[in-house]
């Protein structure tokens, strides 16, 4: 027995030094970051502000690489059934790590067991925008008013189902008691047009595309979706201190990769990850989408993630979003 031991404790031993070497020695070859959409979104821009940090800090290429598909599922599937060394990498964000779970009947991995969490990156918020023209709400507590005295008639126009946009849309009515008639798009663009031109009466956005409209009073900005105001928009009120408290319907974005990387790993990507992110020009390019910067250890992002897809359960069968 005690030879069996002396055995055990050895090979244990082995092995902590081959991770610790590994862990060393890493990277030793390319890496990248997979996009599971096309170029352009926050999602690829901040990807590509990272993966240009990495390069530097660890003297390897690192490839931005496009994978779009199913609403992200396809790149998903294809970080997650990676070898877990720490070399593949997702850029994920609410969508494709906590939405896509809840509203896609079947997966290939365990939404929270098939990841091993690196960096919780930043947050975007969402902002709540009418038509200034046809919708005279001036409030968060005014448009809610609107809606509860015609339940339905309110029309909101999103960037797709099961969306960044249909899901704060959704949570809106989940938490205020109220009935709104939902118009998906193909995009951001064409529902912000229709907005603009009084097919819609309103819609949550992202900050940089509804700012600028309300500064020409094309559109009127009622609400942010954070849980705090904006520095860079710090006469918008929240949802939540407009009478609707622990809202916050936030784009949130971070980097995963597959279950079962060795921690040194996680470790090592996650203080260069947050180097980049904390950077002058990185934060720059964030405060531009209307966000800012996430600097976590990387078990914060697996939190993030399981509290986010029990948050979101209830809003999903709510609204009865679905996608298959």
């Amino acid at each position: 027995m005690k030879f069996g031991r002396r055995v055990f404790v050895g090979a244990a031993a082995s092995a902590a030094i081959v991770s610790r070497a590994r862990a060393e020695d890493f990277p030793n070859k390319p890496l990248r970051i997979l996009v599971p959409f096309t170029p352009g979104g926050t999602t690829d821009i901040l990807a590509r502000e990272i993966a240009a940090k990495l390069q530097i800090a660890f003297n390897q290429s690192v490839i931005v690489d496009n994978k779009p598909g199913a609403g992200g599922t396809v790149g998903c599937e294809m970080v997650a059934r990676a070898e877990p060394d720490g070399y593949l990498m997702l850029m994920g964000h609410i969508g494709t790590l906590a939405i896509n779970p809840l509203v896609y009947p079947t997966h290939s991995y365990d939404p929270i067991k098939g990841w091993t969490g690196i960096s919780y990156c930043a947050n975007v918020p969402n902002v709540l925008a009418v038509n200034a023209a046809n919708v005279p709400a001036t409030t968060v507590q005014e448009l809610v008013a609107l809606a509860k005295a015609k339940p339905g008639a309110l029309a909101y126009g999103t960037g797709g189902t099961a969306t960044a946009s249909h899901l704060a849309a959704a949570y809106f009515a989940y938490a205020t008691g109220t009935e709104f008639l939902h118009v998906p798009y193909k995009g951001t663009a064409p529902f912000v047009n229709d907005l603009l031109g009084g097919q819609l009466q309103m819609g949550f956005t992202g900050a940089p595309v509804v700012m600028p409209l309300a500064k020409q009073g094309r559109l009127r900005a009622l609400g942010i979706s954070s849980a705090k105001r904006s520095s860079a928009f710090p006469e918008l009120p929240t949802i939540a201190e407009s009478g609707y408290p622990g809202f916050e319907a936030d784009q949130w974005y971070g980097i995963t990769g597959p279950a079962g990387i060795d921690p040194a790993i996680t470790k090592k990507l996650n203080a260069e990850i947050n180097k980049a992110l904390d950077s002058a020009d990185v934060r720059a390019r964030l405060e531009k989408e209307g966000g800012e910067p996430v600097i976590l250890p990387p078990e914060a992002l697996e939190k993030q993630l399981a509290s986010e897809i029990d948050r979101w359960r209830p809003v999903v069968k709510a609204a009865n979003i679905r996608l298959e």
